[in-house]
């Protein structure tokens, strides 16, 4: 009996009813248009363009008709373009620097980055970390084009500051816009110089937040400062600045269009060791005025680009799940 009374007075459930598409969307709809805007600039900025990327595939010629005329009536060429591209003399020049130079930013902004970063979160005097991370950030808003000044400042033949140095002790003055052998130390510097306090903010603010009882304990245990960053900050960042090699290991076919077009004042002296992908495609536009080839060589950037950021989650994903992209 008192096996019925409970069953009786135990409440009927019912079946929840699963909401449909669009009541879900009602019920998200402040959340939803929070994200409207940035979500209509990719479709429109991102997604959209890439139907565009067919023009890799045509000998596309521009007529007074649109885009969109030019697009449907150009001839099919199928992969013509890249073959001139891989074939071209500029190819094996444009691959060196671009992967040369991306390989030395992303091993040396990887590891300033994490030292800028812990040592800043190892500062106590709060008004001198402002000082430095607003030193260190500064050059960042910068523009290349400003920074072209700058650059040129000092090193300008007659001008320059340098040079000024140098032709006061009896030397002879050196002209570095026309002296490729100098170039890829500057370029490395001024890259490196410029994003380092970008850089480090991440990883500033990933050891800024871990729990401080970590370092309690490690000190109790008689652990030094240095054997405090090895054994409890290094730990706690790796996840962050694995995932940041992954987004930056994508990267290694693309350059800074800035920093090599502009920083070299376009010198044909320097193309030797200025020459990316960027300044090659922009350079094929204004001058060859091919958008076939052009649009080829930046599919190729974004194809490989991809395809190394899956290569690289991957082997990620089986040594550490739960630092991987996706």
């Amino acid at each position: 009996m008192e096996n019925s009374a409970a069953i009786e007075q135990e409440p009927v459930r019912t079946k929840k009813k699963k909401k449909n598409f669009f009541q879900k969307v009602n019920e998200n709809k402040t959340y939803l248009l929070f994200v409207l805007p940035g979500t209509l600039f990719l479709i429109i900025f991102f997604y959209i363009p890439v139907f565009a990327n067919v023009v890799a595939f045509q000998n596309f010629q521009y007529s007074e008709k649109g885009f969109l005329w030019s697009l449907l009536t150009s001839p099919f060429v199928g992969f013509k373009n890249f073959e001139f591209f891989f074939k071209s003399a500029d190819f094996m020049l444009v691959l060196r620097n671009t992967v040369g130079y991306s390989l030395t930013f992303l091993l040396l902004n990887f590891f300033f980055a994490i030292f800028f970063g812990i040592v800043m979160s190892q500062l106590r005097n709060h008004r001198a970390l402002r000082v430095y991370q607003t030193s260190m950030l500064f050059p960042y808003f910068l523009s290349w084009a400003i920074l072209a000044y700058f650059v040129y400042a000092f090193l300008s033949t007659d001008k320059g500051i340098i040079n000024h140095w140098i032709t006061g002790g009896g030397g002879t003055a050196i002209d570095f816009y026309n002296a490729p052998q100098f170039w890829p130390f500057i370029i490395i510097f001024m890259g490196v110089w410029k994003g380092i306090g970008y850089n480090s903010i991440l990883y500033f603010a990933t050891a800024s937040g871990i729990d401080p009882s970590y370092y309690d304990a490690a000190m109790i245990d008689g652990a030094n400062k240095w054997q405090q960053i090895r054994n409890v900050t290094l730990p706690h960042i790796m996840p962050v600045a694995t995932l940041m090699l992954i987004l930056n290991i994508g990267g290694i076919f693309r350059s800074d269009f800035g920093l090599f077009y502009l920083l070299p004042r376009t010198s044909g002296t320097l193309i030797n060791v200025t020459q990316t992908f960027d300044t090659y495609i922009y350079r094929a536009l204004t001058t060859t005025n091919d958008i076939g080839m052009s649009t080829a060589a930046g599919l190729v950037q974004s194809v490989v680009g991809a395809a190394l950021i899956i290569i690289t989650n991957l082997i990620v994903r089986k040594r550490q799940p739960d630092a991987a992209l996706f």
